[in-house]
């Protein structure tokens, strides 16, 4: 008897380069003893929808799509607890999250790992009441999606080297942010901040720090205070480029769990889409909440 597998699409991500592979990689699935039923997405929430309906009747959930989209089926599955295992074809610009797994970005390689791979728990992110797979963050660029994150690389590359980058970085909204994490409290004027379980975040590598590891129960949290001349400014781009924490400019710490409280409502992205305004924010790890297949 086959073994059914749910395979969720977004036919739009990625300037919808699945469709020209969207039959070799049913054949590889189905080639796997897989009985494949697939579904492209329809619109906001539809592949969250469907991953927790049906969770319970398949045997493994396949997603292809952006970040956003892999969010939108985790986050169907934390909602109903389910634990049926989860793979997934990148198709967006940046694909942060395989990068940091190292999963193939051609994307009927990506189904044959599926198919041959093994089992990897992962930690999620609870964030109040939401979900998020690799990266919960505010502040400086996050008013767009990671998945444009040549601006970032652009931004960043200026600001070591043009005036009028160093103009921008000034003018841009800070805010105040009390944070609580490992019993200790920081509170400063904050002009990003991310809380991460990734490798790669807006295509950079290690911009996160060292010695991360996506099933060990703890989130890397960057904090960058706003910065009031030029030498501040060059401390933390130093920092980021060099991925190395020898600046006050920036609070870097890991932890399972924090709290922070703004005095103003804050936008917030989870893994590059709008994650809503909030005044207080709790953030979890769920360790090893998800299991995905990858190739080891």
């Amino acid at each position: 008897m086959s073994k059914k597998m749910l395979f969720i699409f977004n036919p739009r991500s990625g300037k919808g380069q699945i469709r020209n592979k969207l039959l070799d990689i049913i054949d590889v699935f189905v080639k796997g003893g897989y009985e494949v039923i697939v579904h492209p997405t329809q619109g906001p929430r539809n592949g969250c929808n469907m991953a927790r309906d049906m969770a319970n009747e398949v045997d493994l959930i396949v997603c292809s799509g952006g970040d956003g989209t892999l969010d939108e089926i985790v986050t169907g599955l934390m909602e109903v607890g389910a634990k049926v295992p989860l793979g997934y074809i990148p198709a967006g610009s940046t694909n942060d999250f395989a990068n940091s797994l190292e999963i193939p970005r051609d994307m009927v390689a990506a189904a044959r790992d599926i198919i041959e791979g093994e089992l990897f728990s992962l930690d999620v992110g609870a964030f109040n009441d939401d979900t998020f797979v690799y990266i919960a963050a505010f502040g400086l660029f996050t008013d767009v999606s990671y998945q444009t994150s040549q601006n970032l690389k652009n931004i960043l590359g200026h600001l070591a080297y043009v005036m009028e980058g160093a103009k921008r970085i000034f003018d841009v909204q800070s805010y105040w942010v009390k944070v609580e994490a490992n019993g200790e409290v920081f509170e400063d004027e904050y002009i990003y901040g991310m809380i991460t379980n990734s490798h790669s975040v807006g295509g950079f590598k290690n911009l996160t720090g060292q010695d991360v590891e996506m099933n060990d129960g703890l989130f890397e949290v960057t904090l960058i205070k706003k910065p009031k001349n030029p030498l501040e400014l060059n401390e933390i781009i130093a920092s980021l480029l060099n991925a190395f924490d020898d600046t006050d400019m920036i609070d870097a710490f890991k932890t399972d769990c924090l709290k922070l409280e703004c005095v103003e409502p804050i936008p917030w992205t989870l893994d590059g889409e709008f994650g809503g305004d909030h005044l207080e924010v709790k953030i979890e790890n769920k360790k090893q909440a998800l299991d995905i297949l990858i190739n080891p």
